[in-house]
């Protein structure tokens, strides 16, 4: 094997160390810092998306924030809306009842003084149909017709006992 050949010793260490030290400048000034770049690069765009991703969440989070802002409003809305329409139905019932309540007061006044009116004319009836019942039994009994003030008064004294 001619590299174990110790003659060629000295120039294979002369071509080692050339050729070490031109693969070290080719490293060191090309293949690194490309390598380097690329590295630094790609953290960049690293650093760059966790930033716009940092940003699209602060976004988010506002959104969201606007969002159950405008819902509590909406909902303050609603529930306000929702008094007001109660307090109003409220309002008008309680007007309706107390025009009902009057009408019904009338029309109970109305019925009362009719009940009254025909209750006086039913006792006046029964003063009538009384006097003559009187009047004929009174003659039935006695035989002969009995003046009628006696039989009105017997009839005024006997409707007075009862009240």
């Amino acid at each position: 094997m001619p590299q174990l050949d110790i003659s060629t010793f000295s120039t294979q260490i002369v071509w080692l160390v050339i050729t070490f030290f031109a693969l070290f400048i080719i490293m060191w000034r090309v293949a690194v810092p490309r390598i380097s770049d690329s590295l630094e690069q790609r953290q960049n765009r690293m650093d760059d998306s966790l930033n716009k991703a940092a940003e699209f969440k602060k976004e988010a989070e506002a959104a969201i924030e606007a969002y159950e802002k405008s819902l509590a409003e909406a909902r303050e809305a609603a529930h306000s809306a929702i008094a007001d329409v109660n307090a109003k139905l409220l309002d008008e019932t309680a007007a309706k009842d107390a025009e009902l309540g009057t009408k019904l007061k009338a029309m109970l006044s109305e019925s009362e003084s009719s009940i009254a009116k025909a209750t006086e004319n039913a006792m006046d009836n029964v003063r009538v149909v009384a006097e003559e019942v009187a009047s004929a039994a009174a003659e039935r009994l006695l035989g002969d017709a009995v003046d009628a003030g006696v039989v009105s008064a017997a009839v005024d004294t006997a409707t007075k006992s009862r009240n």
